[in-house]
């Protein structure tokens, strides 16, 4: 380098110029000493295991995982390293701060994606998504993220895929314990139905059953268990695909293919029995209220009652809802149930009742009921659950035919099918008091159906609805929600009128648990379906 008191140096060039050469030179530099000096490797944890490990080597350990990446393309995008970026800062973190810290890093390469893009090459999954999570490796690596190698898997590894399937047997042979909120081996239980300690459901004798009937009874209690639910099914792809896979036109991410909405038989979690546990245990971490709210909304505790509605002229048979206002239930004027419920067929009638309003048959007059509801069934397949519960979308169903009897006042009340009913939220039926309820009111109004308020609004809700004080629901322009005292709710062996909400709710489901027509519960609902596996 020339003397830069010498005359011939340019006086206004830096001395050292950093270009992408001399970057790269620096960056692989460091990223060889790192992996070289097992910097990122964290040390395997020593002490007493019955203590938990509370302190490794002397320091707090810290488990940082990133959500892993999809190897069904041949590298990453920007996208990865977007939040890859910050979680590898938050470990540096605390690993300078003292921290025993494991960033580890995994490639999920289960499923559509990696299934559709070996479709698309030609190539069997395996070559493919190796090569794949080899150049994923190699360009992590590029970016200096502080990763320990050593603990990098791939779903597909048969050592990682091996305790996959073990976890799925221990689930499928426990059942979760009210008593000790945990699970337990399910030849307990089958020990405590055959000694008589516990009692069955039904009330059936577990020595009297058949084999088949043994197995089905356990079938109700296992935390992996099979059954039929409603699911986005797309035959193109011959999968079924979750809520965020299809469009909101109703169909797939990858292709553009149509998806409907089918019951299926599948494997599920019984997660919905450690709703108490979920929702206590967000209270001991350590994330914003935000996320907690989230998680409080979708574990969806509900508190209420099951109310049992019997379906006229066929003997033996019921509807089962639940609702949050049992003490609505005067107000309830018609049900609905999912187009999926699995009692339609059954209370499809062969030709429609005499004196019906037109509008109860929907845009299907002129069809019997059977194919109205065929063709409605299939209308609402091929809608996703977003497009079903879109509160600006108008309100469409169709009559069965049958009516149910509302056990409060013995007044007939049909039954319709509506795809603002989802299969996969409670029952999958429900009460409809049009009066309180936004869905129920402009379902009423587009079917000619009655509106009897039984929670008397405000004198400002109906100044502010331009209303006459006292006006009846049938002048509303928009269902009464708010709280107040019940009116109209009353038969000859109980009454709500003018008791406050809360009251009212008390009173009335413990008259429909003593008439057998209901019980005070607590129903846990997850907003979104329980994931089949």
């Amino acid at each position: 380098m020339s003397d830069p008191a010498s005359p011939s140096a340019p006086t206004d060039s830096p001395q050292h110029r950093y270009n992408p050469e001399l970057a790269a030179k620096i960056e692989l530099t460091w990223q060889k000493r790192w992996a070289d000096q097992g910097t990122f490797e964290a040390p395997n944890p020593v002490g007493d295991l019955s203590k938990g490990f509370e302190r490794v080597e002397g320091s707090p350990k810290l488990f940082v995982l990133d959500m892993f990446p999809y190897p069904s393309g041949t590298g990453l995008h920007v996208g990865h390293p977007l939040g890859f970026i910050g979680t590898d800062v938050f470990a540096r973190y605390h690993r300078m701060a003292g921290k025993n810290v494991l960033h580890a890093m995994g490639y999920d390469a289960f499923g559509l994606p990696a299934e559709q893009y070996a479709v698309q090459t030609g190539q069997h999954p395996r070559v493919t998504t190796e090569a794949n999570v080899a150049n994923m490796r190699r360009q992590l690596g590029r970016l200096g993220l502080g990763y320990d190698a050593r603990r990098s898997v791939s779903t597909t590894d048969t050592d990682f895929y091996r305790w996959t399937q073990w976890i799925f047997l221990q689930l499928f042979n426990s059942w979760f314990d009210p008593d000790q909120q945990k699970a337990r081996p399910i030849s307990e239980l089958e020990e405590r139905f055959d000694a008589g300690t516990t009692e069955m459901p039904d009330g059936r004798r577990w020595t009297e059953l058949s084999d088949a009937d043994k197995r089905a009874a356990l079938s109700e209690h296992r935390l992996a268990y099979i059954a039929d639910a409603p699911v986005n099914w797309c035959p193109a792809l011959g999968t079924v695909l979750a809520n965020e896979e299809v469009t909101n036109e109703g169909r797939s991410d990858r292709g553009n293919f149509p998806v409907y909405r089918r019951p299926m038989r599948q494997w599920m979690l019984r997660i919905t029995a450690y709703a108490d546990r979920l929702l206590d245990d967000l209270d001991h971490l350590d994330w914003t209220d935000a996320i907690k709210v989230m998680q409080r909304n979708w574990i969806g505790r509900s508190t209420g009652a099951t109310v049992r509605f019997d379906v006229e002229g066929i003997a033996g048979k019921s509807i089962e809802v639940f609702t949050t206002r049992p003490d609505t239930l005067f107000g309830a004027t018609y049900m609905v149930l999912a187009p999926e419920h699995p009692l339609v067929d059954q209370l499809t009638t062969a030709d429609w009742p005499q004196d019906i309003p037109g509008s109860w048959k929907g845009s299907l007059a002129s069809e019997a009921p059977g194919a109205a509801v065929a063709a409605y069934r299939a209308h609402a397949q091929a809608m996703t659950e977003i497009e079903r519960q879109t509160a600006t979308k108008v309100k469409t169903g169709v009559f069965t035919g049958s009516y149910a009897t509302n056990p409060v006042n013995d007044e007939s009340i049909p039954i319709f099918i509506a795809d603002y009913v989802l299969m996969g939220y409670g029952t999958g039926a429900i009460m409809a008091v049009p009066a309180h309820d936004e869905r129920d009111f402009e379902f009423a109004r587009s079917f000619d159906l009655p509106i009897v308020e039984v929670v008397a609004p405000s004198g400002d809700w109906y100044e502010q609805q331009e209303l006459a004080p006292g006006a009846t629901a049938e002048y509303w322009k928009e269902a009464y929600v708010g709280n107040g005292h019940a009116v109209r709710s009353h038969n000859d062996e109980i009454s709500l009128d003018g008791l406050a909400v809360t009251d009212a709710k008390v009173l009335i489901s413990n008259w429909l648990a003593g008439v057998g027509k209901g019980a005070d519960n607590d129903l846990r609902l997850p907003l979104r379906p329980v994931d089949g596996l």
